[in-house]
């Protein structure tokens, strides 16, 4: 098979890498082993809402240029900040032509409220979802915090203790419906996924409006966790209609809807545009030839390759296998491309779950222009994109998503100023 890219790896970054790439014309296959992190997401994503010392972060376009002074490793810095202010520019507009409905300005942070009721900043939020412009004032004073009766991935009673903090007054609401009974009947099927199939019928939705609406007459808004939404687009406006009160959405503990839903809307969208989704299927070897790499095996495909003039290496960190952590090393399993980590594994992580922990920041080497680097060489048709990337820590620091597609869109950028010249 031939194409003119081939992206290994399915997330955040590989799609948008993609859908960049068809959107221009280019023929492309992404082949992804699994369900992405994606499918974790909070409905948000992160630019950078702290600086690596810690401090916070107001205006991200304005943080990344100073990064290239501390953290001349970190993929913003390779990218350079003309491009990077470039690129999440362009973002918003990508995402909404995916079906993905997001606020924000890569210029000033807002804050979303996570699961546990906690302001947290962030550079772009789904439409729906509860933000704040600072971290100290929610947009109502007294609020009902609803839940789906036997809901075991939302918490109310936490929620409230946090909104409490910022004068909020709490009261809370429990529904049930007859198709929500059938699914309590087993617990382990009581996930936010199977209970937003629910609100898929017009008839449960106009059932959830009818059992909310009293709980709203001495509130200035609803609180509902992320529970519908799965299969359709338009329950929770419908849901709206029916309620004289602001109706706000939480995201719950994963698997997370709005991030389901992002999945399944980005790779929609490179579906659409011709794009070659390749979907549980592994890479197993790859073919190199005078410093390029010339095509890829995978395990569905037995001995017929993948080629392509392109290559871009999108699969992660840890956790979806991208990066394999040894006893004293750390590689990078497809291609055994030079890695970025500290030989003493005592420095990899502390002892305190929510310290920094260095681990978070290994990955990859590249170059600036994003070339993956083997035996200290780079390779001029391999690219490096997303969470496998050396040189970030994507939870301390608050810029996981904003790496993922900043370095997507510089990669796919980067392929098609070649192609043209």
């Amino acid at each position: 098979m031939r194409f003119d890219t081939v992206i290994i790896g399915g997330g955040l970054a590989g799609m948008i890498c993609g859908i960049r790439l068809v959107e221009a014309g280019m023929s492309c296959a992404i082949v992804s082993q699994g369900q992405s992190a994606i499918h974790f997401s909070s409905g948000s994503f992160d630019l950078l809402g702290k600086m690596p010392d810690g401090s916070p972060v107001t205006d991200p376009a304005a943080a990344i240029a100073k990064l290239a002074e501390t953290q001349p490793g970190h993929p913003y810095a390779l990218i350079g900040s003309e491009a990077c202010i470039k690129h999440a520019e362009e973002a918003p507009a990508i995402l909404q032509a995916a079906g993905i409905p997001v606020t924000g300005d890569c210029h000033k942070n807002h804050f979303r409220i996570t699961p546990m009721g906690k302001a947290v900043p962030t550079w772009l939020t789904i439409k729906g979802y509860l933000t704040a412009d600072d971290s100290e004032t929610l947009p109502f004073k007294k609020v009902c915090i609803i839940n789906v009766e036997g809901f075991l991935d939302f918490y109310p009673e936490f929620i409230a203790e946090e909104f409490g903090r910022h004068g909020v007054t709490c009261r809370f609401g429990l529904i049930t419906l007859p198709d929500l009974e059938r699914i309590r009947e087993n617990p382990s099927e009581m996930r936010s996924a199977n209970i937003a199939r629910v609100f898929d019928h017009d008839k449960n939705i106009e059932a959830l409006a009818a059992g909310i609406r009293e709980y709203g007459k001495e509130c200035d808004a609803l609180i509902l966790p992320a529970i519908m939404g799965l299969n359709r687009n338009d329950s929770l406006e419908i849901l709206k209609s029916k309620i004289d009160k602001p109706i706000y959405l939480l995201p719950t503990l994963p698997p997370s809807i709005p991030g389901i839903k992002a999945q399944q809307a980005l790779q929609h969208r490179f579906r659409s545009l011709g794009g070659e989704y390749f979907l549980g299927d592994t890479v197993l070897a790859a073919e190199m030839d005078e410093g390029r790499v010339k095509q890829i095996f995978t395990a569905n495909h037995g001995n017929i390759p993948f080629r392509a003039d392109n290559f871009v290496l999108a699969t992660g960190s840890f956790f979806s296998r991208g990066l394999i952590a040894t006893p004293d090393s750390v590689r990078e399993p497809v291609f055994g491309l030079d890695t970025a980590y500290v030989a003493d594994r005592r420095e990899w992580y502390s002892l305190r779950f929510f310290d920094r922990h260095n681990y978070q920041s290994f990955g990859v080497r590249t170059d600036k222009s994003l070339h993956a680097i083997k035996n200290g060489n780079a390779i001029e048709n391999l690219y490096c994109a997303g969470a496998g990337l050396a040189g970030f820590n994507p939870v301390h620091d608050g810029c996981g998503a904003g790496v993922s597609i900043l370095s997507a869109l510089h990669v796919a950028d980067s392929i098609l100023k070649g192609k043209r010249s």
